[in-house]
C-alpha cells in the first residue's frame, strides 16, 4: 500500500558519517570492531497519529483486515553493527515501530514482532521510511498501532549500510543481521523509549523476507537459547525450497520477476561463497554481463535500468534465456551440477525442526513464489512429527483452522480482491494480466499479515 501516514523527516546527517565503517576489515592497529548488535545511533525520526493510520488504510481498502488503530506509533531508527558474509564488520539499520497512547495494550511492556522485508531493488529502501514505504507502513498498520513493538531491520546494502550488495536469500547471514538488528533495538528501547519490549517475540516476514523469519527462527532456537525464546512465527510466501524451486524455474517454468531476483541471488552467492563464476560473462550475456555483478541494490529505477540496456526489455521479467535474455545457454546447461545449485542447496530451509509453533500463508495462484515452496516445507515439517498449518488464500478450507466465519470472510475478501483488479483493468485477459501482476506484490500481503497477526494472538492469549 501507499502509506499515507505523514512524519517528520529522518535527521540522520550522523549515519552518513557512521556509514563509511561499513564492510571492510580494519588496520591491525585500530581499535576492535564493535561487537555485532552494537547500538552506532538510536533516534526518534517520526510518529504517526491513529488517525492517520486510519486514514491511511481506509483509502487503500484494508481496514476491514488491518482494524481501526487502537495507538498512534511513535517511528525510531536504530543503526548498529553486524557482520558481512566474510565476518567482517559492517552496518545495517532497522525501523523500531513503537505502540503510543493511553490505551492498556499501547503502553507497558509490548510483544515484540521482528519483521524480514520482502525483495526491492531500490538501494534506498528504508522501513523506517512510513511515508514513502509502502511495507513498513502495512506491518507499522497491522501491528505498531494494534500494540505490537516492530523490529524490521533493512538488509546490508540498503539505506545507510556500507556494504555495495545485499545479501540475498544467504539464510545464515540474514539470521545474522535480523539478530544483530533486534538487539540494537532492545538498546535502544531500554534507554529512550517509555514502552518496553515484553518477552515475547514473534518472527514474520513475506517473500523474501518469508525465507529469512523461516532462516531467522532456526538459527535463533540453534544458536541463540540462552538469548532469545521464540514464542510463534509466521514466514509468508517464501521461497523456503530455494533447491528446487531454482530447479523449475530453470527448467519448467520462469516465475514472474526472474531478471531481477537472478542477479540478486547470483552476486550474494558469489560474494559468499566465491565459487558461482569465474567472470559475470560465465553467467550473463554478453549486453549484460559488464554491468549485472553490480547492479543491485540501484540508485535508479528498473525501468531506467532497462532504457539503459541492463535488463532486458521485458514487462513480464521473465526473459531469463534466448536472444535478449539475461543468462547464457552454458549457463542453462551446466546448472545441475553448478556451485549455483549447491548455494540454492544450502539455503534451503527444509530438514530442521522448530521449537516455537509455526504457520504459513500464501497464495496458491503467487506466479512470483510458487506455492509449491509452501506446502513442501508444510509436509518436511510435518515427516517429524510437527503438524504446522499452511493458509491458502485460494482454498476456503485450508483456511478453516481460523473458525467458519472468519475463514468464509478471509476467502471471500481475497476473491472480492482479484476480482476488483480484474474489473479495474477492464476484465477477460487484460483483468486477469493485472491479477497476476498484482498477486504476490499487492494482493496476498494484507491477507496473510491479517492471518498472522491473528495467528500471533491466538499463542499468546494461550500462553501465560
Amino acid at each position: 500500500m501507499n502509506s499515507q501516514f505523514k512524519l517528520a523527516s529522518l535527521t540522520l546527517a550522523a549515519v552518513a558519517l557512521l556509514s563509511a565503517c561499513g564492510g571492510g576489515s580494519s588496520p591491525a592497529n585500530d581499535d576492535p570492531p564493535p561487537a555485532r548488535g552494537a547500538l552506532q545511533l538510536g533516534v526518534k525520526a517520526g510518529a504517526a497519529t491513529a488517525a492517520q493510520i486510519d486514514a491511511g488504510t481506509a483509502a487503500k481498502g484494508i481496514q476491514a483486515l488491518t482494524g481501526k488503530a487502537a495507538c498512534d506509533v511513535d517511528v525510531r531508527y536504530v543503526y548498529y553493527m553486524t557482520r558481512d558474509p566474510q565476518g567482517l564488520p559492517a552496518t545495517a539499520s532497522a525501523a523500531v515501530l513503537v505502540p503510543a497512547g493511553t490505551a492498556a495494550q499501547c503502553t507497558g511492556n509490548r510483544p515484540v514482532v521482528l519483521y524480514a522485508h520482502g525483495t526491492t531493488t531500490d538501494q534506498a529502501f528504508n522501513m523506517a521510511d512510513l511515508t514513502n514505504n509502502q511495507e513498513g507502513s502495512l506491518v507499522a498498520a497491522f501491528y505498531a498501532a494494534q500494540g505490537f513493538i516492530v523490529v524490521a531491520p533493512n538488509y546490508l546494502g540498503y539505506d545507510r549500510s556500507g556494504l555495495q550488495y545485499t545479501t540475498y536469500l544467504n539464510a545464515e547471514q540474514s539470521a545474522i543481521e535480523m539478530v544483530d538488528g533486534l538487539r540494537a533495538a532492545k538498546t535502544h528501547l531500554a534507554a529512550e523509549s517509555p514502552v518496553k519490549p515484553s518477552a515475547k517475540l514473534l518472527i514474520s516476514g513475506y517473500s523474501q523476507g518469508g525465507h529469512v523469519a523461516m532462516a531467522t527462527q532456526k538459527v535463533m532456537e540453534r544458536d541463540y537459547t540462552s538469548e532469545f525464546t521464540v514464542t510463534a512465527a509466521v514466514p509468508m510466501s517464501g521461497p523456503y525450497n530455494l533447491v528446487t524451486f531454482g530447479d523449475y524455474v530453470l527448467n519448467t517454468q520462469v516465475n514472474a520477476g526472474a531478471t531481477l531476483f537472478l542477479p540478486l541471488m547470483l552476486t550474494s552467492y558469489q560474494k559468499a561463497y566465491g565459487n558461482i563464476y569465474s567472470a559475470p560473462t560465465d553467467v550473463y550475456q554478453s549486453q549484460f554481463a559488464a554491468t549485472a555483478e553490480t547492479l543491485f541494490p540501484s540508485k535508479v529505477s528498473v525501468s531506467q535500468l532497462i532504457a539503459e540496456g541492463k535488463l532486458p526489455a521485458d514487462p513480464t521479467f521473465t526473459k531469463l534465456f534466448g536472444t535478449g535474455g539475461l543468462l547464457t545457454d552454458s549457463f542453462k546447461a551446466g546448472y545441475a551440477t553448478s556451485n549455483f545449485r549447491k548455494a540454492l542447496q544450502t539455503n534451503t530451509l527444509l530438514g530442521w525442526t522448530p521449537k516455537a509453533p509455526v504457520a504459513m500463508c500464501g497464495g496458491a495462484n503467487d506466479p512470483t513464489v510458487f506455492f509449491f515452496n509452501t506446502t513442501q516445507a508444510q509436509a518436511d515439517f510435518a515427516s517429524r512429527g510437527k503438524q504446522y498449518p499452511a493458509f491458502n488464500l485460494e482454498s476456503q478450507a485450508s483456511l478453516a483452522p481460523l473458525g467458519t466465519t472468519t475463514a468464509a470472510t478471509l476467502y471471500g475478501g481475497f476473491q472480492q480482491a482479484k476480482a476488483g483488479v480484474s474489473a479495474a483493468a477492464g476484465g477477460g485477459t487484460a483483468g486477469a494480466a493485472a491479477v497476476q501482476g498484482a498477486y504476490h506484490g499487492t494482493l496476498v500481503p494484507p491477507f496473510c499479515s491479517a492471518i498472522a497477526r491473528g495467528y500471533f494472538q491466538s499463542v499468546l492469549a494461550a500462553q501465560p
